[in-house]
């Protein structure tokens, strides 16, 4: 059955014309962000030999959409979506070609790769938002589930073939691979052009300091979105441990390189293999049991690798990290969607991104302290064990989001 007959209501995402195209969008620029963020970092750390400068990369990006957190949301619920996700690829686009001029230009300082980079989180800081809450308004209630993996499927891919592929690239030139990322980023543009018209509700609301925050209100009042947005923060702010997997591959597996790209790969090899199971077997009953059984499952997995001095259980417990982050993230992003209302879903989005990145950043940040003060391998199991406690932690506090059942935008029972 094609996109084009498929039946209105249809389960399956792929069904449905208009979220092939936002899905596409999502393929191209996950992969040409990636390309951009391998690329950079070596031709960052070309110039300055400082590992510090790196640093910076990560955090210059994730400004923008901390600070703008309050409007970017905002944006997204009283204008076009899809109008803003174009603007911004343009934008993106822009900074693909201003890093290609970087790299012809033979520069000996790098302060302009971080005003490009800059610009970049600007453009993503409204883009993410808004693509976030368009995706419910592509489809019907009971596929937006599947949509969701799709989604994170496409991400988790470029996540792992993306930073290859960047490598291979700017090892043939930088100037080829900026070149093939502003492609890539014009095809999107091209992608959500083809969505079409989606229709979208007028946004009458005055804007005032009120409405700036009517994402947080939202968040505070709803406990299902509040219990799913926090156990995500705390659960990776505890149990991430991809800032010590160097240290892991040389000084406790002690292997080399070639290790630490398969411990890097592991989670998203995981990942992609529960997305395709979801996509085919999606969770139809009990969510909120299954979500929670699986955060701890994370955080079992995670002291597993922590305990590990063997590579191919290290690699394993890293894929079933991956596995069950997949459906943590199935799950609450289905729940949040649902349960959030289409004039605050962008507020809403723009909150969610904001403690998404500030759990994967402080997660680094603590797991380095941590081994910094303890050692590696009670920092990553302290924080696996730490994590099963969210877990059981939030199924008592939050006895609403234990109790969700359904993600297919029926009624319980």
């Amino acid at each position: 059955m094609s996109a084009l007959t498929a039946p209105k209501g249809s389960a399956n995402a792929l069904h449905h014309r208009t979220f092939v195209f936002y899905w596409l969008t999502t393929w191209a620029t996950s992969f040409a962000v990636q390309i951009m963020s391998v690329s950079v970092g070596w031709e960052i750390y070309d110039l300055t030999r400082d590992p510090a400068y790196l640093g910076f990369v990560g955090l210059v990006q994730f400004l923008p959409p901390l600070l703008l957190v309050l409007v970017t949301g905002l944006v997204a619920d009283k204008f076009n979506r899809r109008f803003i996700m174009g603007i911004c690829l343009l934008l993106e686009a822009a900074c693909a070609a201003g890093l290609l001029v970087f790299t012809l230009s033979k520069p000996e300082h790098v302060w302009p790769v971080f005003v490009i980079l800059a610009c970049l989180g600007l453009a993503r800081a409204f883009y993410n938002p808004a693509a976030d809450a368009l995706a419910p308004n592509l489809l019907p209630k009971e596929a937006i589930a599947h949509g969701i993996s799709l989604n994170s499927m496409s991400w988790q891919i470029g996540s792992i073939v993306g930073p290859v592929v960047g490598g291979l690239l700017y090892g043939l030139g930088g100037a080829i691979a900026y070149s093939v990322a502003a492609i890539l980023i014009a095809v999107s543009v091209l992608f959500v052009l083809l969505i079409g018209k989606v229709p979208q509700p007028s946004r009458d609301e005055e804007t005032n300091l009120q409405t700036m925050l009517a994402g947080f209100g939202f968040i505070r009042r709803e406990k299902i979105v509040l219990g799913a947005i926090s156990l995500d923060l705390f659960a990776v702010l505890l149990g991430g441990a991809v800032a010590l997997m160097p240290v892991y591959a040389r000084d406790i597996l002690h292997a080399g390189p070639s290790a630490l790209g398969f411990l890097r790969s592991a989670p998203g090899v995981g990942a992609i293999a529960m997305a395709l199971w979801l996509s085919k077997f999606p969770i139809r009953d009990h969510a909120g049991i299954i979500l929670f059984g699986f955060v701890a499952g994370f955080g079992f997995f995670s002291v597993v690798f922590g305990l590990s001095t063997w590579l191919p259980l290290s690699v394993a417990a890293l894929a079933m990290m991956g596995a069950c982050d997949m459906v943590s993230v199935y799950v609450r992003e289905t729940l949040m969607q649902l349960w959030t209302p289409d004039d605050v879903r962008g507020r809403v989005n723009a909150v969610n991104r904001v403690f998404i990145g500030a759990s994967n950043e402080l997660g680094e940040f603590r797991a380095g302290m941590v081994a910094a003060w303890l050692g590696a391998v009670p920092a990553v199991v302290v924080g696996g064990i730490g994590t099963m406690a969210v877990a059981y932690l939030w199924s008592r506090w939050f006895p609403q989001l234990r109790t969700a059942r359904r993600l297919d935008g029926r009624k319980d029972g």
